[in-house]
Parts: structure tokens; sequence; C-alpha cells
């Protein structure tokens, strides 16, 4: 889909276009004869971008939810785009710094198709967003204009390396973390490098840079916040926070909890490793935006817990207590792994439906599942993993 293609679908006949295709059947079996059909009536240019808009919003909806339906994508900026949940999250931490700033604005580098842009001008800030790709412009400002924001935020075309944010209330950055080949991992190679990015976040009064929730610790600037965020139980994106947006902490890990509700931990600098003793009643297994910020010494110590092995973030306490940092398991049993012996413990236990986890285990979870063959009414989980060199199986109850 190119420029003109998807400016036809603005128009009233393009409109009218993505009406009829969204009420069709545009699964892979019924494809080509509804292109088919509709080609009958309109340009094959104008079908195809008509098709590939709405097959774009069926998969949007995952991270747009309703308003996935009147908003316009590109695989590309799909891809990128920010979940709206994470992207609603960061613009209240913006639209608190700028409480009371009148006409402050945020500059937006690579704002992509609007998502962050968007979120942020709900929440009331100003934003003029920046992309290099002429398409991608397009669809931001139809984003805009489709959600009723274009009064908050504007869109233009240029090179966000070469951007002066030095005039803005603050900056953020979402730079280009994938290719045709597939994810960008090394924040060198992210489009501009992460290195380019900061400096001109750094060049505002305050800024924050979207990055891969991978992303090397030792890659992160001293002075940064950087959080990690989570959402229904998935590390969704993580965010380096600078200048007058970053807070006291240096490593931050926050739950999200519906609409507006979140839960965040931050690292305390008086803990040391967490201790490790052997296993207890109760296994925790920390949220993943804890083990990607370094915090599970944090949970472990609301928990009263402790690690059965000091490199694998298991934790174990004879405490029951609600975390929203980490889910809970009571324990059954725990012996060595042996296919042989779990066979016969899951049987005695008249296990059925098996829930299988691993950490630090070589093992293909569906060949295992296989060769345990669960047949009987009950539920459990399955918990694989080692203590120093030797690998370990337990049963547990979820809680």
């Amino acid at each position: 889909m190119d420029t003109a293609a998807f400016e036809g679908l603005l128009t009233p006949e393009g409109q009218a276009l993505l009406g009829e295709v969204g009420a069709a059947d545009v699964s892979e079996a019924a494809l080509l004869a509804t292109a088919s059909r509709l080609r009958a009536r309109h340009t094959p240019e104008l079908v195809s971008a008509a098709l590939t808009q709405v097959r774009l919003r069926i998969r949007a909806r995952v991270k747009f939810g309703e308003d996935a339906e009147v908003m316009y994508f590109t695989p590309a900026g799909l891809e990128q785009a920010t979940r709206a949940s994470v992207a609603r999250h960061r613009a209240r931490r913006f639209a608190a710094h700028l409480e009371g700033a009148s006409g402050a604005t945020v500059l937006d580098l690579g704002c992509g198709i609007g998502g962050d842009l968007s979120a942020r001008a709900r929440a009331g800030c100003r934003g003029a967003g920046v992309d290099l790709d002429p398409l991608t412009v397009a669809v931001a400002r139809a984003n805009l204009r489709a959600l009723g924001l274009e009064s908050l935020a504007t869109v233009r075309e240029g090179d966000a390396a070469a951007e002066d944010p030095s005039g803005y209330a603050a900056v953020f950055a979402d730079p280009g973390r994938r290719t045709s080949r597939g994810r960008i991992f090394d924040p060198d190679a992210y489009e501009p490098p992460l290195t380019t990015v900061l400096g001109l976040v750094e060049a505002a009064p305050a800024g924050c840079v979207k990055v891969a929730p991978g992303i090397p610790h030792d890659a992160i600037p001293p002075e940064a916040e950087a959080e990690w965020i989570s959402d229904g139980g998935e590390v969704k994106e993580a965010a380096l926070w600078l200048g007058g947006l970053a807070g006291e902490a240096r490593r931050r890990a926050t739950v999200l909890r519906g609409e507006t509700e979140h839960a965040t931990l931050v690292a305390d600098p008086r803990l040391g490793p967490p201790p490790v003793a052997d296993w207890r009643r109760y296994l925790y297994e920390p949220d993943g935006a804890v083990i990607r910020a370094h915090l599970v010494a944090e949970v472990a110590a609301r928990l009263d817990g402790a690690l059965a092995d000091p490199r694998i973030a298991y934790i174990t306490s004879g405490t029951l207590r609600a975390t929203p940092f980490a889910r809970a398991y009571e324990i059954e049993d725990v012996m060595p792994f042996s296919v042989k012996r779990l066979r016969a413990a899951l049987r005695e236990r008249d296990v059925g439906t098996l829930t299988i986890k691993k950490r630090g285990f070589a093992a293909d979870i569906e060949r295992l599942r296989r060769d345990l063959r669960p047949n009987g009414s009950r539920e459990c989980v399955l918990v694989l993993t080692r203590v120093g060199d030797a690998p370990v199986a337990l049963i547990c109850r979820a809680l």
C-alpha cells in the first residue's frame, strides 16, 4: 500500500468501501472471492488497500481495543505501535509533569502511526509528531482525525535525527527496532541508534525513550530511570525516563491492572542478593517486568522469601501473601526430574489438566506432555527447574 492508495481510502468512495469490506468475509479462505467481487466496482489498488486496512484493524484489536475499528495502520506501524494500555500509562506521567505548563508541547520523534501521540493528546498534552516515512505520516494524521485529536497534535514528515528538541517542553522517542529480517536487539542498531536518540532527548528539559524489554542494563545511561511494563502477565516494553521526567529510582517494574490502576516496584539499594534456602511451602513466580528490572530481591523481601538456586528467579517462602509482582503456587511435592516418577506421581494425584512451566531447564514441553500422558480429573502445575546442576520437578497447585 502506497500513500496514494491510502489517501484513496479517505475519500467518500474509500470510506464506503471500507464499510463494505468490514462487513465482508476477509478470512484467508474467502479473501480471493471477496477481492474479485469488489474489483468489479472499484480499482484494484483501492480494493487492495481496503482489504489490507480491514485485516490490520482486526489484528489491531489486541493493542487498541475499540479504537482499532476507526484507526488506520501499516503492517510495520502496527507491529511497533505501543499497546494502548501502556501508552495511557506513560501519557499520565507526561501529563502530570506538564500540568500547569500552558502551551507546553511534547516532540514525538519517530511517531509512527501516532499511538503514543494520541494517548498523550487524550491526557491533555499537546504534541508534534515527526516521522521519516510519508505513508506513516499520512496514517498518523488520519488517526488524529479519526480520534478527534487534531486540535491537540500535529504530524509532519522529517528526519528525527535532524530535529532540534530544545524548544519543546519534553521529548518522546520511539526508534525503529525492526527490519525486514526481524527484531533488532542491539541498541546501537536502532534506527536512529540509541546513542543518537539519547543525545536528542537530553537537549530537552525532559524526555522518554521507548526501548526493547531486553535492553542490556549496561546500555542504560546512569542518569536515566528505566521502567519495564507488563500487562496481562506479559512484559510489553521498557522505557528510559530522562531529565525532569526521571524519578529517583534507577529501575522500576510496573504491572498494569485495568484501565487506570497499576502497581509499581522500585529498586531498594539497601538490599543485597536474596537468601538461598531449601524449598518451602509456596513457590512464587515473579512477573516478567520484575525479572527484567532485576528486582527479584525486592519481591523476595516482601514475601519473606528465598531462592532455591541463586541463578534462577523462582522464590520460595513459607508465607502466603498477595502481591501483584508474582504469582503464587502451593508446592505439593518436590522430586528429582524423572519422567517415570513424574508419570506415577501425576497418576496417583489423578491429574488430567497439566500446566508445565520451566526456568533454567532444557526440555521439549510438548514432547514431555505426551510422555507423561495425564488423563485424570484434577488440574495441577508442573514446574521444571534446577538447583545447582540437578534438574528438579515440583508438583504444584495454583493459588
